[in-house]
């Protein structure tokens, strides 16, 4: 099976093209299709970090068991196992009372090449991470270590963020809002209608700067009809 719906050179063009868009863009183009993809919680772990585009490289880590590996060695060989451009999907179950990355497994993350990381749990060196510029997004900051709190679940599978459901290729996008999971095989439809989207605001906003009435620039656009109900 391909793992992304189209070839990696083009897929870096529909990369580009998402760095335009805002998260906001793109939700409503997921609401559109009615396709769900907004997990809630996981954000930018300081004000300045980068925007976030890039295929999932998937990982999971498990409260310590019957797993002998360990969680460090696990994300070690995730980050290897994943493709420069992809983005590191840490799948901690929400967990927050545990770090679930660090300073060290940024610095390999920005090594290999990958654009970033994105967690559903916490994380630590929040300053080494900064010093890297590297755009990590989780559900927030913490001290403690990862060993001997949690083991390794393997790389390379479907995960969940925030109850969200990613697969390896899905394409993860971060900003200043928040996350999304777009599925792979609605990757290029998102596109086309979160530009259409970005367009109407254009519009709105150009339309309200030239003297109409707010109210009126909307309804000129058919704003609130743009959008199917979206899912709860």
């Amino acid at each position: 099976m391909e793992r992304y719906l189209t070839p990696r050179t083009d897929l870096q063009l529909i990369v580009n093209e998402f760095m335009k868009l805002s998260t906001p863009h793109v939700s409503d183009a997921l609401d559109r299709l009615q396709v769900g993809g907004a997990p809630q919680g996981i954000l930018p772990l300081w004000p300045a970090c980068p925007k976030l585009v890039g295929p999932a490289a998937t990982m999971k880590l498990l409260p310590v068991g019957g797993q002998s590996k360990s969680p460090v060695i696990g994300t070690m060989e995730a980050v290897k196992a994943a493709r420069k451009g992809d983005v590191l999907v840490i799948d901690h179950g929400g967990r927050v009372n545990v770090n679930s990355y660090g300073g060290i497994a940024g610095l390999a993350t920005r090594h290999f090449g990958l654009a970033g990381c994105v967690i559903d749990g916490a994380t630590r060196d929040i300053d080494d991470i900064m010093a890297l510029n590297l755009p990590v997004y989780a559900r927030g900051v913490i001290q403690t270590s990862i060993r001997n709190r949690c083991s390794d679940g393997g790389h390379g599978i479907e995960v969940q963020l925030g109850g969200v459901k990613v697969r390896p290729g899905d394409l993860i996008m971060g900003d200043l809002n928040g996350i999304l999971v777009i599925p792979k095989e609605h990757i290029e439809q998102v596109l086309e209608i979160a530009k259409g989207f970005k367009e109407m605001e254009d519009r709105i906003v150009e339309a309200i700067r030239s003297g109409t009435d707010p109210s009126e620039a909307h309804e000129k656009e058919r704003y609130d009809a743009l959008i199917a109900q979206p899912r709860r």
